[in-house]
């Protein structure tokens, strides 16, 4: 990959220069009357003080006034906190629709949800919500026909077995499983705090109905695993020095857990950006050890040990190459998905002994890439995205081709959940105008059912999901999805949210949201665009938004627009637009770059310092995606698009809702908190530049039913009112 020539130092040295001159002051309340419209006033924002600091970079001088806004623990940072949460609550005390928004969203959010079950034997394990809980519980189900004499009909009777109410008064506690032993005897679950990627690890005994005494304490686990016996469990757990397997016996000390894998493999160092899980196979014979190196993974290695041979050391299956792959062990064949001389995937037969350049085929590369796969019931299930559309084909272990899985309509599907010797898999289908329902697919007879449908308040025949296509700034081919309600006007006058991500490679489809629903129920259209750097086309769709040439990203998105106004779904006057994470690094793009294109724009857990991002929780892992500033040839590109850095005075920012948590622990709040205070110092047009930081959302799900109801309340009522009348 070519890195940038001195042109692009040059140009991204003199946008450093364009930041605000406002060292050492503290920001003036240049404008006394902040307007938001349908009648909303505010006073100008707390005052923040503008405290310089600089940094030499290679030679450039960049300037950073609120510095001492990354010490979230200092009183300083805590009383901006309080005075920007009271300044936002003042903003949603005024605004009109929000009381109507907690009500809809009740109703659409105040609903039953389901996981997908995990089977064991005869019986079925899975999270379930129901109507008016705050969080999912665990339960148990039988899977097994209804006995003689009763209703076919009947539904199964099912057992809750793990209720986070039972053991907290914390809403924002919830459970998640991790793995049920191979008799169905032993739950391993994780109990999480808000919206924290940490959680602790418990053991849950179904014949004893209780959980035992065994605990690992609140850290990153990437996978838990019962050994064949169900007598001790394996985990990974990664911090800072890198990530460690361990194994448990059941009823002894987490000290005396004994090093499985870890540190070091064939005299190759394992360091904090190698992220590894370790999963038992089927038949129980396999510890397998996937090692994905950096995030998104830029080269995947697998190890396996053969659990019937005590102390013998791990083999290899794959290692040392710059690919991504994936392994299932079934009746005596690895079989490996894998993107290794397959830019868009496919599936070979394994060898271990030997290269996969002569590893056999058995689903070659197609044309759409290969976005998921499984073997359930000794069949092999491949889910390809045609134009970001899911299908499924149904292959033979040999590779013949053996039906489809049918979805209904354009929408998201998960990959299929279940094991090489399960008879049924599920999986879960969804879309903007549909929400999701978890199916039961036979493999023997392809037939499938709805195992579990929620019931939501929302009248999927009034709307409509179509896919269009337009072109970006430099001639690529873009999809998008857009929905609205049937006969909606097409005139430019209606209000338009649009979101998105591009980055590491994700592929996103149309996914159901109590949001957007919301949305759309009030008259509004919503849109998706498929931004390179996405994985929806494959790899090289992936590179074509990575490092520098990230702004492909921004391109896409900006194009996205233009075409949605010149299609007159919307005006600017009326465009919405929100993202989170590396969607929210899409926000701060569109404020630097674009903001004359949006009215009103949600900026959610956003990742905005791009010069600083790696020093902070696990942004290290990122550099695989971004790049790093303390690499000489790449700080140029990251200076020129990096929102923080490129903020400057001018009258035309949209409103902005900056949103963010306390409980964040993957991308620090201090990008949101500093980029809010310095939008409010540069923004002249006297919008509204708000902070919302609550104390227990984070990036992973994980907040209470009402407490998630009043965050998108305050998110749809900012969007809804600022994209109003001017």
């Amino acid at each position: 990959m070519k890195l940038l020539c001195a042109l692009l130092f040059v140009t991204a040295t003199a946008a450093a220069q364009q930041t605000p001159a406002l060292s050492g002051q503290t920001q003036s309340s240049h404008l006394l009357v902040i307007r938001g419209r349908d009648g909303i006033t505010l006073p100008a924002p707390p005052p923040v003080d503008a405290v310089p600091v600089t940094d030499n970079y290679f030679g450039t001088k960049i300037v950073d006034n609120y510095r001492w806004l990354e010490d979230a623990r200092s009183p300083e940072t805590q009383a901006f906190l309080e005075a920007q949460n009271a300044y936002t609550a003042r903003y949603m005390k005024q605004a009109r629709i929000r009381a109507q928004a907690v009500d809809d969203l009740t109703d659409l959010e105040s609903v039953s949800s389901m996981s997908l079950p995990i089977q064991r034997g005869d019986a079925c394990f899975y999270t379930k919500r129901l109507a008016g809980e705050q969080q999912a519980s665990i339960y148990v189900r039988s899977t097994a026909k209804a006995l003689p004499g009763k209703a076919a009909s009947a539904a199964p009777a099912e057992k809750r077995l793990v209720d986070p109410a039972a053991f907290s008064t914390d809403p924002n506690i919830s459970v998640r499983i991790e793995d049920v032993s191979r008799d169905g005897a032993l739950v391993a679950y994780a109990v999480r705090v808000g919206g924290a990627d940490e959680s602790s690890i418990r053991i849950f005994s179904v014949a004893r109905g209780k959980t035992l005494e065994d605990e690992l304490p609140s850290a990153r686990y990437l996978s838990v695993s019962f050994a064949p016996d169900g007598a001790s469990f394996y985990y990974a757990r990664h911090n800072r020095q890198g990530t460690l397997l361990f194994l448990h016996q059941l009823g002894t000390r987490v000290s005396q857990d004994k090093l499985i894998f870890g540190r070091e493999f064939r005299g190759e160092e394992l360091g904090p950006d190698d992220l590894f899980s370790g999963r038992i196979s089927d038949d129980g014979r396999y510890l397998v050890v996937q090692i994905d190196r950096g995030v998104p993974a830029r080269r995947t290695d697998i190890v396996f040990r053969d659990l019937t041979r005590p102390g013998e050391p791990f083999d290899v299956l794959v290692w040392a190459l710059d690919a991504r792959f994936s392994a299932i062990w079934n009746k005596g064949v690895w079989y490996v998905k894998t993107d290794y001389q397959a830019p868009k995937g496919r599936i070979l037969k394994a060898d271990p002994g030997i290269l996969p350049d002569v590893w056999q085929t058995v689903v070659p590369e197609g044309a759409d890439v290969l976005a998921d796969w499984a073997i359930v019931g000794q069949k092999l299930y491949v889910q390809r995205l045609h134009d970001v559309k899911p299908e499924t084909t149904v292959y033979t272990l040999a590779g013949k081709q053996a039906g489809q899985v049918a979805y209904p309509g354009i929408g998201a599907a998960s990959g299929l959940s279940g094991r090489p010797s399960d008879r049924y898999a599920f999986f879960r289908f969804e879309s903007f105008i549909e929400p999701p329902a978890v199916y039961r697919l036979d493999t023997v007879t392809g037939a499938t059912d709805v195992f579990f449908k929620p019931r939501i308040p929302f009248d999927s025949s009034q709307y409509d999901l179509r896919q269009l296509f337009y072109t970006s700034k430099d001639g690529t081919r873009i999809p998008i999805f857009v929905a609205g309600r049937k006969g909606l006007r097409q005139d430019g006058s209606e209000r338009l949210l649009m979101t998105g991500y591009g980055g590491f490679n994700l592929s996103e489809t149309p996914y159901w949201n109590p949001l957007v629903a919301w949305w759309l129920e009030q008259g509004g259209w919503f849109a998706l665009p498929n931004l390179r750097g996405g994985g929806e086309y494959g790899q090289q769709w992936h590179e074509q938004g990575m490092f520098e040439k990230k702004q492909n990203v921004f391109d896409d998105w900006f194009a996205a627009a233009g075409f949605l106004v010149a299609q007159k779904y919307t005006s600017p006057a009326h465009f919405a637009i929100t993202g989170r994470s590396n969607g929210g690094l899409l926000m701060g793009a569109s404020l630097a770059q674009r903001p004359e294109l949006f009215a009103a724009v949600v900026c959610g857990y956003p990742l905005l310092d791009m010069l600083r991002f790696q020093k902070f929780l696990v942004g290290s892992y990122w550099t695989a995606e971004y790049g790093s500033s303390e690499n000489e040839s790449q700080f140029p590109y990251l200076l020129k698009y990096s929102p923080y850095q490129n903020l400057k005075a001018r009258a035309d920012y949209p409103a902005v809702l900056f949103f963010t948590g306390g409980s964040d622990t993957r991308v620090d709040p201090l990008h949101a908190r500093k980029t809010a205070a310095l939008l409010q110092a540069v923004s002249r047009g006297g919008r509204p530049v708000l902070l919302h930081s609550g104390a227990s959302g984070g990036h992973s799900a994980g907040v209470g039913v009402d407490q998630q109801i009043q965050d998108d309340a305050d998110q749809a009522a900012f969007l809804w009112t600022e994209t109003g009348q001017p």
